[in-house]
């Protein structure tokens, strides 16, 4: 993912950062414990499409 873009991203509930998980291909935002799935190299920003994060995953 371009660094640039990830520069500007924001969760789209909150509009708090997002933190690039290249491992599991997901931007999270740990206010809301909600992780965007990254298809293609292209970040997918619909919260229908998020995924909730369990309270025992840890937000590194």
């Amino acid at each position: 993912m371009d660094p640039r873009l990830l520069e500007i991203l924001v969760c789209p509930i909150c509009k708090g950062p997002l933190l690039h998980r290249k491992d599991a291909r997901e931007l999270v935002c740990r206010a809301d414990r909600l992780g965007y799935p990254v298809k293609d190299g292209i970040p997918v920003m619909l919260e229908e499409e998020a995924r909730k994060l369990p309270p025992e995953e840890e937000i590194a």
